[in-house]
């Protein structure tokens, strides 16, 4: 079993176990400590101790009473890092009838009171207080999201970029490896006094190294707030691009949409452009994204030692998110679907990066070792779980493309589909002794599957691809997407066509009685959707009737902070046609589509009916009840 020192240190008397007296870095995060690849603050902590830097962190600070959590590790002699933790706490927090979650995934035991609304805003200020010349680095997916003027659902406004309310010093958004290794090596040479350019370096060490965060101005990947536009790097340039500013998307919803065309393009381009924004006479400057990791940095990441384990404090509590992915791998990084309403994309990127197999066995070896394996992986997948390895074929297209989806509205024909490296993959990692056998728990994108090249040896792969899925990997059920039946609702969503789905039901079907077994698809789907009107969803029920499911994985379309379907959803435009698209935004309304998914239930009958002759659909009553 794993000792107090193989994690990183949490208290002072953990630093001290370490013969440490300081460290260079301080992370705070909103969720429990768990040291795991899949958990972001273990990530960063971990990348950062690789540097050869000392690295503390502490989990859920109790920010209502002396603070005395913020104070225990004392002064880093680099900066502070904060993250809310692997979701928006807000999505965390609560279901889009903005009724609070059953549990925090992320807390021991599942408690609700560990962790503040907002934590990215709540820790950074409370630190800024404690140590107003120590540099607060803000990162996770609630900062990346919020990064500039966004909409917040669950306070029905928009609100300013988060480093104007936090105060951070610098925010990293996406996948933070790679920035926050630059942003420590900078710091330690202005601390160690080798800051390149002198003059900007008066009285030596003595100066705070708060006061040289804009020497960061360069760092790929991470935005700074700008306090006038002659403060701004170079000045602004005809190479930016120049977003609506804040007060006017207040004003104006045609302007809050039109924004999100350029920051959704722009993240996921090979050779983006920088983006700059006012606020309140302030700038916020979002430099470009890193290039996509190779597949040798993303190994070093997912190599380094942890545990896999939550900290010691949490023995005998449970941590639902870790129960969750405990004893699965991830083999890759990226979605290039570009769903309209997911935020894989936006802070991942749309360009896949996989790991060798020899990084995925060794992972897998060590889940292996775990007490509490007993042979089977529950998850062998990614974002989506079979993309593995693919990519455009001529990188020089990618690199001229603004597309956010490489499949919607179609495949586009430069990227390569062969799934045959991942079929090595599951084969490799089937082969092993320690492994009786691997699911997919990931979602699959079945449109991938049915797509037909003009190699025959690709259409072959995906073919075979298919079979072994259903046959060796599905654990009974296998949980795909196709989350509406309205094409005219699945091209807002960029989400294939239903017909799709039907015809990948038939080859599961055939498959499952050519090789004897009783397995279920269970499909996902969405109520709400920009785009979605109430006949849409009496629709879908009519269908999925007709293909006899009773619905169980359904949910009402939450918007979150910077996706297209939240721009839509909230401007009533879509972001690139500027064109009106209606959505559901009462309560009354988004339970009258909800409601459809449930037709089976004797309480929804008349409810239903009453929906179905108020819509003018009197025809569809019959169809879902009979006479």
């Amino acid at each position: 079993m794993p000792q107090l020192t193989d994690f990183l240190p949490t208290t002072r008397k953990e630093m001290e176990l370490r013969g440490w007296d300081e460290v260079d870095v301080v992370l705070f995060s909103g969720d429990a400590y768990v040291d795991h690849p899949s958990f972001g603050a273990a990530v960063i902590g971990r990348i950062l101790e690789a540097e050869g830097l000392r690295v503390a962190i502490v989990p859920q600070p109790n920010w209502r009473d002396d603070l005395r959590d913020f104070r225990k590790m004392g002064r880093p002699r680099l900066f502070f890092g904060v993250t809310a933790g692997c979701m928006d706490s807000m999505v965390n927090k609560y279901t889009a009838g903005k009724r609070l979650r059953s549990e925090d995934a992320y807390t021991p035991d599942g408690r609700h009171d560990l962790r503040p609304e907002y934590p990215s805003i709540v820790y950074t200020q409370i630190l800024k207080r404690l140590y107003p010349d120590v540099p607060v680095v803000l990162g996770g997916i609630e900062a990346s999201m919020r990064r500039l003027t966004h909409y917040d659902y669950w306070q029905d406004a928009v609100r300013r970029s988060i480093l104007c309310d936090s105060g951070a010093d610098i925010l990293v958004y996406g996948m933070g490896e790679k920035p926050i290794v630059a942003i420590a090596r900078q710091l330690r040479r202005v601390e160690s006094g080798k800051w390149k350019d002198e003059s900007t370096h008066p009285n030596g060490n003595n100066c705070p190294l708060s006061s040289f965060i804009f020497q960061l101005k360069n760092i790929p990947q991470t935005a700074i707030l700008y306090r006038s536009k002659e403060e701004i790097p170079g000045g602004i340039t005809e190479a930016d691009i120049v977003l609506h500013g804040h007060a006017e998307c207040l004003r104006d919803k045609r302007a809050e949409a039109a924004n999100f065309r350029h920051i959704e393009e722009e993240s996921n381009r090979m050779h983006a452009s920088r983006l700059i924004q006012e606020v309140e006479g302030c700038y916020v400057v979002v430099n470009a994204p890193y290039p996509p990791m190779t597949t040798e940095e993303l190994d070093h990441s997912f190599d380094l030692p942890y545990t896999r384990l939550p900290h010691p404090r949490y023995r005998g509590k449970r941590i639902p998110a870790y129960d969750m992915i405990k004893h699965s791998v991830n083999i890759h990084r990226g979605c290039f679907g570009g769903c309209a309403f997911c935020t894989i994309s936006a802070h991942q990127g749309k360009f896949i990066v996989s790991r060798s197999k020899e990084s995925i066995l060794k992972e897998v070896k060590a889940i292996a070792a775990l007490p509490d394996f007993k042979g089977y992986l529950s998850d062998l997948g990614g974002p989506s779980a079979n993309m593995y390895r693919m990519g455009g074929k001529d990188t020089d297209k990618c690199a001229r493309c603004k597309r956010p989806s490489c499949i919607h509205p179609k495949v586009c024909p430069n990227l390569n589909t062969d799934h045959r490296p991942l079929l090595d993959i599951y084969h490799a990692v089937d082969a092993l002794p320690e492994v009786k056998k691997s699911f997919i728990g990931s979602g699959v994108r079945y449109d991938l599957l049915q797509y037909r090249s003009d190699d025959e040896t690709i259409n072959r792969a995906a073919a075979e691809y298919t079979r072994e899925l259903i046959t060796r990997h599905v654990s009974g059920r296998l949980k795909v997407a196709p989350e509406h039946t309205s094409d005219a609702v699945l091209q807002v969503m960029r989400k294939p066509s239903f017909s799709q789905f039907e015809q990948f039901k038939r080859t599961f079907d055939r498959i499952n009685r050519e090789e004897g077994l009783r397995q279920q698809i269970i499909p996902y789907f969405i109520s709400s959707h920009p785009g979605c009107t109430a006949e849409d969803m009496a629709e879908l029920a009519v269908l999925t009737k007709r293909m006899d499911f009773h619905l169980e994985q359904v949910q009402d379309f939450t918007p979150t902070p910077m996706t297209v379907s939240t721009e839509a959803w909230y401007t009533g435009l879509h972001p690139y046609t500027l064109q009106p698209i209606y959505s559901a935004r009462s309560p009354r309304d988004k339970q009258a589509q909800r409601q459809f998914f449930f037709w089976y239930k004797p309480e929804m009958r008349r409810t239903i009916m009453d929906e179905l002759r108020r819509i003018g659909r009197r025809d569809l009553i019959d169809k879902l009840f009979g006479r």
